[in-house]
């Protein structure tokens, strides 16, 4: 299932630079981007566990790594996506109603498929998981689809933004958490449990959150606070496809991406020394450093793409990808759980498909790291399969 409202065809428009410049319908750059992203999320999501090397694992807590670009730069993608999407329907004739209809209801079938992959197989009622992945972007794509579809001026987009992140870190640094205090005074600013938006999804949903015991509720990556800031990634993917669909010449757009890049990235860890880099709590300065990253990605992919024209051979895979990427992340996220469930009998002892074969063959031939990276690439290339088939088929399932 591709990203909700964002059909993915097998074809780009093809941008000539020397042409008069024209709002562009669609980018082909931007589908590679998404298949990239999409085959990324799957190798960290299942990365061979211990020994796998550090930028395929995310930071414990404060920090940045690759891995913890990957959700974000989704986000963003979506995003973009949202403008050439809803433009495209609309410029078909589409009533904004009947838009604003379909992205509700996508927005809910997300919210119910993050819910069923969190469950399965087992379904565990007392302690299944409410947020997630599907969920934190179904929220987004609903907040930002409907924003744009109700005005898509560009500077109620920056307003929201800047709202949006200077709202939560003062939230977060400086509202008292019910029976522990301020923050940087009473308890530690960033403290790992102890922090507002742990506090709110420990009232809100609890011992139903990523991390728990039977006597201790403790925290969830993708809590009902943070999703503040997480809009606000949305938010500056909309605002990037607002100056990618415009009339201005395909160099210029270029520049655009490279200036919001250097902005972004430059405001972003500045900030960063005063509220620190976090994915787990999606920190404003996490926002605008992810999404320059995201800038930087995407920049590279468009100057390839739509400007120098590299367009055979090498975009094929991630076009596959990207064509349906919900459904690639549904079944990538589903079968572990199925692989899990099959046992072998190893020296004496009962261990999963996965367990076995990293001992008796990635482990053998591979060195460590080496190991757990070549099961990590094997998976994604597993999960390819049933994508390319839908796309031989013309198939791309949407939400």
């Amino acid at each position: 299932m591709s990203q909700p409202g964002l059909a993915a065809s097998p074809r780009g428009t093809i941008t000539n630079p020397s042409m008069a410049a024209s709002p562009m319908k669609r980018l082909l750059s931007l589908d590679v981007l998404r298949g990239i992203t999409i085959c990324f999320m799957i190798m960290v999501n299942d990365n061979g566990g211990a020994g796998s090397w550090g930028f395929m694992n995310h930071a414990e807590w404060n920090g940045l790594t690759p891995t913890d670009l990957v959700f974000p730069t989704f986000v963003f993608v979506m995003g973009v996506s949202i403008v050439f999407a809803f433009e495209a329907r609309l410029g078909k004739g589409a009533p904004r109603g009947q838009l604003a209809k379909h992205t509700v209801i996508r927005a809910l079938v997300l919210i119910c498929f993050g819910i069923l992959v969190n469950s399965f197989p087992y379904f565990h009622l007392d302690h299944m998981r409410f947020y997630g992945v599907l969920q934190r972007i179904g929220i987004c794509y609903l907040v930002a689809g409907l924003f744009y579809l109700y005005d898509s001026r560009a500077w109620t987009k920056v307003a929201a933004l800047v709202t949006a992140l200077v709202g939560y870190w003062v939230l977060v640094r400086w509202v008292p958490v019910p029976g522990m205090g301020t923050p940087g005074q009473d308890l530690p600013f960033m403290d790992m449990n102890r922090n507002l938006v742990s506090w709110i999804d420990q009232h809100l949903f609890p011992y139903h959150l990523y991390l728990y015991s039977p006597d201790h509720n403790v925290r969830d990556p993708e809590g009902m606070l943070s999703n503040l800031p997480a809009i606000g990634t949305a938010l500056m993917g909309v605002l990037t496809g607002i100056w990618l669909r415009s009339s201005r010449a395909v160099s210029a757009k270029a520049l655009g991406l490279l200036a919001g890049c250097v902005a972004s990235l430059a405001i972003g860890y500045a900030w960063s020394l005063e509220f620190p880099l976090n994915k787990n709590m999606w920190t404003s300065s996490f926002v605008l450093v992810a999404g320059g990253y995201s800038l930087l990605v995407l920049l590279l992919a468009f100057w390839a793409i739509e400007v120098m024209g590299w367009r055979k051979v090498w975009t094929y895979p991630w076009i596959v990808f990207g064509s349906n990427a919900i459904a690639a992340y549904m079944f990538s996220e589903l079968t572990p759980s199925l692989i899990w469930m099959v046992k072998l009998h190893d020296g004496g002892r009962a261990v999963t498909l996965e367990e076995w074969l990293m001992r008796h063959f990635y482990t053998q031939v591979f060195p460590t790291g080496w190991a757990q990276f070549g099961w990590s690439a094997t998976f994604a290339a597993f999960c390819f399969i049933p994508v390319w088939i839908l796309y031989r088929r013309k198939i791309f399932l949407k939400v």
